[in-house]
This record gives structure tokens, C-alpha cells and sequence, in this order.
């Protein structure tokens, strides 16, 4: 742990403040500084449709290409809109295939420092640079998941996927359990393939949602467009592939997606760990070339010392925190915290972060429930970060003076649930704190 105040420059309280550990989502401190560097906060993200003809008398006599960027936020909505704008061009055919072109970033979909257990569920999805946003939430790589019950017991579940595509195939297989019994339904992904299967009982009393991963984002994605563009009155004759858009290729429709300085907001607040790894990668692509992990986390750390930030003892293998490699010690954060006030995107990204006890969760995030009624209550802005075994909050306090105080709290191998009261309890004394009526305590 490690406090020190940014009014003053004096260290309040430290403890191991330089011992590296596992941060957990406080991960997404460095890769949401280093975007803001890199990036910069007017970046916008483009999804394109193109032809390599030109779609004379209603008819593209070739290829169309859906080409992504990386896009968190293209939702089914936003797909329905390129495929009203392909078909208020003119466009009535397509003679040969709809290609999705996600070569923007590699072909990595998953970290190999993630744990495969994980491969199902949300916060694990797989990384592609054309992905379909589920929610408004903006969760990408995932269709949401809901079920309901017959009107009696043995009566088959009603289950959707959305959204559903023509590659997605889901067995029915749940029944409906008596009202007051034991839930035992759920829904799984077979790994490797986008076969979904229901099964198990699902009270008559109970509904069922959840957030479930898909194979090969970029697939997903283009056959939900295929499906708008034969709403829209466009024939696609052939098949839906993957592939690279040649150069020559001219765009049809075009969709930009909000600045990253607003896309911080749904990051930062909801901790998502799609938008981490896609920043990651735009990273490298944008400085390096190269839309890989290897080449974003070296991107990332060159932006980090040119930010001031002493990357000695830091160790990333992703973007959000996820991989339990990741190394990052409480006098980092706190640095970080401390230089990024000098940037000119400062502001944004300060408001991007979690405010405690606010009960909008695009203003209190992951702080929405915690801290509410206290002296910490709009008064602390943090990251928090959670892992089995991992728990974390960094960030900023204005104290009971107005003083601004930085301060980070990362505790890694603890026994039982994650030790959140200790570090609310801590967030609050420093909204209390005052230099007129308390001396600083420093541990070794």
C-alpha cells in the first residue's frame, strides 16, 4: 500500500509499496494511460463495407467486404445500419461472397497467460478486430444469454441467443423444474465450435441470464450482417468467409464508433476486459504496425516511461488484468496517478474512473455499492481490480482540507472472501483526513 499526497508531495503511509503483485483490472491504469498517450482521445474506431467493383445498376459483380478496425461498440443495431446504407446506395446484389476482413489485428484470439477454464465466460472472450457488441454495455466476443421456464414442471425451457446467427446452433435441452426447486440450468459452449447446448432444470419460479462466449468473433459478426443485408433487400449469392480486402477496394458504408475519450467511460466504470485487449492491440497496430499482444504491451511501455512511469518490477501479458503474470506494485499505480495530471487528457480520463457510493453505473462503475453514505462518497475516484485471491483499489481520495491525495492498495494471497471492507475502510479515512489535525504515519 502506498498514500501520498499530490498538494504537498509527502508520503502519508507506505507498506511493501514497491513490491510487485498481481493487480488484477488495476492493469487497466496503464493500458488506459498509455491508449489516452498512443491514441489519443479523439480515436475513433471504423468499420467499412467495400467492393472491389463498382456496384453499377444495383449489382456488386464481385466480393463485398465487411472490413473491422476493432470496434467495441458495434452493436446488432449499428450492424443493420451499414447493411440500410449498403442497400440506400443502390446496392440490390452481390455476385460473389461476403468476406470478413479482420487482419487488422492478428489471429490470437485468446492470451496464452489466461486460464482456459475461463474460455467461456465474458470477461474472457476471444479478441478479434471485428467483434459484435452484445449489450449496451458493450461487451464484445459474447451473445447474452436468456431463459425462461414452461407453465409446468417437464415442460421444455424457452432459451434465445442474441444476438443469433446463421453459424450459431443451439440444443434445447432444459426442462422446467418444480416452483421453489433447486436450479441445476445452465448453458455451454462446446470449445472449438459455436454449438451451444441448454440443459439441466430451471425452476418454474426462476428466469435465467447470462453472458456466453462465441468462436471466431468475426464470424459472428458477418453472418448477423449477412442476415441485415437480405432484411434490407441485398442478395449476397455467395458464401460468408473470412479473408483480406484487397487494397483497390472501395468503401460502400462506413460506421465510426464514439472517441476513445467516451469509450473510457464503459471501460474504466464497467472494468471491461474486451476493451483492454483491443486497445491493447490498436496500440501496436496504430505505433507498431503489428495489431498483436507483443507489440501493444511494447507500445505501452515506451508510452509509460515517456508518461514518467518507472516500468521496473512491471510485467504485462494483456491489457486488462486478466493474466495472473501480470505484475504491477502500489508505488506504479501511485506514479501513475501522479503524472497523468500533467497530460491534456487528464480530465477525461480521471472521470472515466469508478466514483464511490454513486448509484449510476456509468458514473459509479464498480464503486456504485461501495462507500455510499460516507465521507468517501463522490469523494474517491478508483480502479478496483478482483481475482481469485487478488483484490485491489487504486486511485484518488480529496481529503476532508481539499487536499488530493493518490493512493493504491493491492493485496494478493489472502484466505476467504476479498478483504473490500479493509480498503473502504481505508478510501474513507483519507476522505476524512486533514494535515491540521492528524501527522502523517509512515511502516517501513
Amino acid at each position: 500500500m502506498l498514500v501520498r499526497s499530490l498538494t504537498r508531495g509527502d508520503v502519508l503511509y507506505r507498506d511493501e509499496a514497491r513490491t510487485p503483485l498481481i493487480p488484477a483490472s488495476n492493469a487497466k491504469l496503464l493500458t488506459s494511460a498509455a491508449a489516452m498517450e498512443v491514441l489519443g482521445r479523439d480515436y475513433r474506431f471504423t468499420t467499412t463495407v467495400a467492393a472491389t467493383e463498382d456496384p453499377g445498376d444495383g449489382l456488386v459483380d464481385g466480393d463485398l467486404y465487411l472490413i473491422g478496425t476493432g470496434d467495441p461498440t458495434l452493436t446488432a443495431d449499428a450492424v443493420d445500419e451499414l447493411a440500410a446504407e449498403v442497400a440506400g446506395s443502390g446496392v440490390t446484389e452481390v455476385a460473389g461472397d461476403l468476406i470478413a476482413d479482420d487482419t487488422r489485428f492478428d489471429d490470437q484470439r485468446l492470451s496464452p497467460a489466461w486460464d482456459p477454464a475461463d474460455e467461456p465466460y465474458y470477461y474472457s472472450a476471444q479478441i478479434s478486430a471485428l467483434t459484435l457488441a452484445a449489450n449496451s454495455d458493450y461487451d464484445t466476443g459474447v451473445v447474452d444469454v436468456e431463459a425462461e421456464p414452461g407453465g409446468h414442471a417437464g415442460d421444455p425451457v424457452e432459451v434465445a441467443l442474441r444476438p443469433m446467427t446463421g453459424n450459431l446452433t443451439l440444443a434445447e435441452e432444459g426442462s422446467t423444474g418444480a416452483p421453489g426447486s433447486a436450479p441445476s440450468f445452465a448453458v455451454d459452449r462446446a470449445r472449438g465450435t459455436n454449438d451451444f447446448t441448454a440443459h439441466g432444470s430451471l425452476p418454474a419460479d426462476r428466469t435465467y441470464s447470462t453472458l456466453r462466449t462465441v468462436h471466431e468473433p468475426a464470424d459472428h459478426a458477418a453472418h448477423l450482417f449477412a442476415a441485415a443485408l437480405r432484411d434490407h433487400g441485398v442478395h449476397v449469392a455467395g458464401e460468408v468467409a473470412r479473408g483480406a480486402a484487397p487494397q483497390q477496394a472501395e468503401p460502400v458504408a462506413e460506421r465510426s464508433s464514439m472517441e476513445l475519450g467516451e469509450l473510457l467511460v464503459p471501460f474504466m466504470k464497467l472494468s471491461n476486459n474486451g476493451h483492454a485487449e483491443i486497445l491493447m492491440k490498436a496500440m501496436g497496430r496504430e505505433a507498431a504496425g503489428k495489431g498483436s499482444w507483443d507489440a501493444g504491451i511494447a507500445v505501452a511501455t515506451l508510452a509509460l516511461r515517456r508518461l514518467g512511469v518507472s516500468t521496473h518490477g512491471v510485467a504485462l501479458d494483456d491489457g486488462s488484468g486478466l493474466a495472473r503474470s501480470d505484475r504491477m506494485s502500489p508505488a506504479t499505480a501511485v506514479r501513475l496517478l501522479d503524472r497523468v495530471r500533467h497530460r491534456p487528457w487528464f480530465d477525461t480520463w480521471r472521470t472515466a474512473l469508478p466514483v464511490a457510493g454513486a448509484p449510476d453505473r456509468m458514473v459509479g462503475g464498480t464503486l456504485s455499492g461501495r462507500m455510499g453514505g460516507t465521507a468517501a462518497e463522490g469523494r474517491v475516484r478508483a480502479k478496483t481490480g478482483t481475482l481469485t485471491g487478488v483484490s485491489a483499489l487504486s486511485g484518488y481520495a480529496t481529503a476532508a482540507d481539499g487536499e488530493l491525495l493518490a493512493f493504491s492498495i493491492v493485496n494478493n494471497g489472502y484466505a476467504g472472501g476479498a478483504p473490500r471492507g479493509i480498503q473502504d475502510a481505508i478510501a474513507v479515512r483519507l476522505a476524512e483526513f486533514a494535515h491540521a489535525d492528524t501527522a502523517p504515519v509512515e511502516q517501513a
